[in-house]
C-alpha cells in the first residue's frame, strides 16, 4: 500500500518539476486618485449636514456613525454634536451611548499618570502623547 502511494506521489512530483515556468503579460496599472481632495472643513460640514437631516432614521444614523468611525480620525466636536442631537431627535439612548463609547475608544485618553503633576490632577505633556487626567 505504501509503495502505491509513494509511486503515485513521486510521479506527480516529477510532472510538476518538468513544467516550464509561465510568463505573465505585463498588466497596466491605474491610479484612481484623480478626484478632488476634500478639506477638513468640507468633511466636517458634510457629516454635520448628514446628521442634521430632519428625516434621518435609526438605520441611517447607525450607518453614518459606522462609516465615520471607520475612518482613521476622531470626529470633530461639531460632528459629534450633530450626531448626538440626531440621537435625541430619534429618542435613541443606545445609539448615543455607542457613539460616546466609540469616540472614547478612538481618542485613547490616558487617565493613569506616573508623574507627580498627574497625581495632583494637573495635566502634563509627554513628547509621545497628550495626557488628560481626571481629579476625583
Amino acid at each position: 500500500m505504501f509503495r502505491a502511494v509513494y509511486r503515485l506521489t513521486s510521479a506527480g512530483a516529477r510532472g510538476l518539476a518538468r513544467t516550464r515556468p509561465g510568463y505573465a503579460a505585463p498588466v497596466a496599472s491605474r491610479c484612481y486618485s484623480h478626484g478632488k481632495v476634500e478639506t477638513d472643513e468640507e468633511f466636517d460640514a458634510r457629516w454635520v449636514t448628514y446628521f442634521s437631516k430632519p428625516d434621518i432614521d435609526g438605520w441611517e444614523l447607525r450607518k453614518g456613525m459606522n462609516t465615520l468611525i471607520g475612518y482613521d480620525l476622531v470626529p470633530e466636536p461639531k460632528v459629534l454634536d450633530s450626531a448626538l442631537r440626531a440621537c435625541r431627535r430619534l429618542n435613541d439612548l443606545a445609539s448615543a451611548i455607542r457613539i460616546l463609547e466609540a469616540v472614547k475608544d478612538k481618542a485613547v485618553i490616558n487617565y493613569q499618570g506616573s508623574s507627580p503633576t498627574s497625581r495632583k490632577g494637573i495635566p502634563s505633556f509627554s513628547p509621545f502623547c497628550h495626557s488628560v487626567y481626571i481629579v476625583n
